[in-house]
């Protein structure tokens, strides 16, 4: 899967929890989930969730609590996928 297929679930994923549109329009890879997107504490619990579930991953707490950017959960994920491989 490359950089941009999982960015673009990503962005999927984090849509319906946003809280600002203007920012995630203009989603960069240092958009903030929390402070940018307005996304709140129990919504970022579920995105991690949706995030295993749609890349069928295990993010564990201690990488959960890096998750506060976009190119953090990115990256993230992208590891998370090559360790399977």
């Amino acid at each position: 899967m490359t950089e941009q297929e999982i960015q673009d679930q990503l962005k999927t994923v984090i849509e319906p929890y946003v809280q600002n549109q203007e920012a995630f329009e203009n989603l960069t890879k240092e958009t903030q989930l929390m402070e940018d997107l307005e996304v709140n504490s129990a919504h970022l619990v579920d995105i991690i969730l949706d995030l295993e579930e749609a890349f069928d991953v295990e993010i564990d707490d201690e990488a959960a609590e890096k998750m506060l950017t976009v190119g953090a959960a990115l990256n993230i994920v992208q590891e998370l996928l090559n360790a399977k491989d």
